[in-house]
């Protein structure tokens, strides 16, 4: 184990519990490192995640990219700021992209497309992707998660059209 592991084991230990000795481990390994895209994905995590800066984190997460772009640990997390920032087209092309991504866990991926749709308010659209979920599922672990999104998406249809909610 080099130098930059250790750090990078104490920063994903440390988020999102210590913030500060997150970023104070983060900065060694990069210092070790500066192009280890695990590093630049916790950074970018940190900046949307914690602090809403969602074009900074989106900087951390393309040049983590740029350098590596089989790091499928980037992905879901790019994806989401993208979301959370209303970059839905930039988001949609990203899901396209990293479905294709050899070793990607493709139901964090299709699980986010699911909230694309939703946040775009194409609600039946995103009830038939949740609905196709447990294809890509192969442990009891997302069944939750499934089930939750699946009420919540009928009960917005029904606020919609409470004739279609049933």
């Amino acid at each position: 184990m080099t130098s930059v592991h250790k750090y990078l084991f104490q920063a994903m230990d440390n988020y999102p519990y210590s913030l500060e000795d997150t970023l104070e481990s983060l900065d060694y390994a990069l210092s070790y490192d500066e192009n280890n895209t695990m590093a630049l994905c916790l950074y970018g995590r940190m900046l949307s995640e914690q602090l809403q800066r969602y074009e900074e984190a989106k900087a951390y997460f393309q040049k983590a990219l740029t350098i590596d772009v089989n790091a499928v640990e980037i992905y879901p997390y790019y994806i989401e700021t993208l979301l959370n920032n209303e970059d839905f087209e930039e988001a949609g092309a990203l899901i396209d992209f990293a479905l294709k991504v050899k070793g990607i866990s493709k139901i964090d991926i299709k699980w986010r497309e699911v909230q694309l749709y939703e946040m775009k308010m194409e609600l039946g659209t995103a009830l038939s992707l949740a609905g196709k979920l447990k294809l890509y599922v192969f442990d009891s672990s997302w069944n939750k998660t499934i089930k939750e999104t699946t009420r919540r998406l009928k009960k917005k249809i029904a606020i919609l059209d409470p004739e279609a909610g049933g």
